[in-house]
């Protein structure tokens, strides 16, 4: 989701500019990047986004200038097994990009609602990439765009400001309050919640509220003990339970100081919000990407 929300930044300081769009439309094997990363690509050269760890980008840039003067798509293929040491091959379709759609796009992003995009790319009557609608032609890449995850920390001491930094390095949306009383706004399936007061009652009161919202990820910060003090409470309140609890909230990374703390509990609320296992790579048996991201669904058409 940082990539999008810089992408369309991008944009909106160029949007009198030509620019030119790229898309990773289709790979197989190994690749650093899946489909669905994109760059944003200016006339001058300055870019956004990324479709690999660095290694074509200069030649996709180089791409993108001429395609923004001649105004006709490209698509490019990189054999990886033979240039960078990867197990696989990519394709990139670079196009001049569609204003409309990033308007589109903008707008449904600050709205926090889900859209989807169609990058056709290959057999099709209109190349390009636009909204997509009903009926999918074959040679087609269709992306799911999910909002972006939004953070509600609960507590205003060094684990608010460690979460705050460690979210938005991911491109989160991070909400601090003291206490649920000063909450405003509405909470959305791409809301994550971490309760960190470190006060009894005010835990409590954010917990009677949150666990009814049906969330996918309410975080409490504290001991087992106390977890079920507090829980004692919020079940004699007739609290109803309907979010996911995490408690104590984090991966078990031996976490000490407030930053790592931090780090375990934003790597445990991604692998929720991505459906992902968080065990260690080297003892995965099935492929690395084999679940998309979240915000990044894809399919080939």
């Amino acid at each position: 989701m940082k990539e999008i929300r810089e992408i369309i930044r991008f944009w909106e300081l160029r949007r009198d500019e030509p620019l030119a769009l790229a898309t990773l439309v289709r790979a197989r094997g190994s690749s650093y990047r899946r489909p669905g990363a994109r760059m944003l690509i200016s006339a001058g050269g300055e870019s956004v986004g990324s479709l690999s760890a660095g290694c074509i980008e200069d030649e996709v840039s180089a791409c993108a200038r001429e395609v923004i003067q001649s105004r006709e798509p490209k698509l490019m293929s990189f054999d990886t097994r033979r240039r960078f040491g990867c197990n696989g091959s990519i394709e990139i379709f670079v196009e001049h990009l569609p204003d409309a759609l990033m308007a589109w796009l903008q707008k449904h992003f600050t709205a926090r609602e889900s859209c989807e995009i169609r990058t056709t790319f290959e057999n099709g009557e209109t190349f390009g990439t636009h909204i997509a609608g009903s009926f999918v032609e074959p040679g087609a890449f269709v992306q799911t765009i999910e909002a972006p995850v939004r953070l509600i920390v609960v507590g205003a001491g060094p684990d608010a400001f460690a979460l705050r930094t460690q979210a938005a390095l991911l491109g989160w949306e991070v909400i601090v309050i003291e206490g649920i009383t000063q909450l405003s706004g509405t909470l959305d399936g791409r809301t994550a919640v971490v309760i960190a007061t470190h006060n009894f009652g005010r835990d409590c009161a954010a917990l009677r509220f949150f666990l009814p919202q049906g969330l996918r990820y309410v975080g409490l910060i504290g001991p087992r003990r106390r977890r079920d003090e507090i829980l004692l409470d919020v079940i004699d309140s007739g609290a109803e339970f309907r979010s996911q609890l995490f408690a104590p909230a984090g991966l078990h990374l031996a976490a000490d100081s407030p930053e790592e703390i931090a780090l375990a509990i934003v790597a445990e609320i991604q692998s929720v919000f991505t459906n992902a296992t968080a065990q260690r790579l080297r003892d995965r048996k099935a492929p690395i990407h084999e679940v998309a991201a979240a915000g990044w669904a894809t399919s080939a058409r």
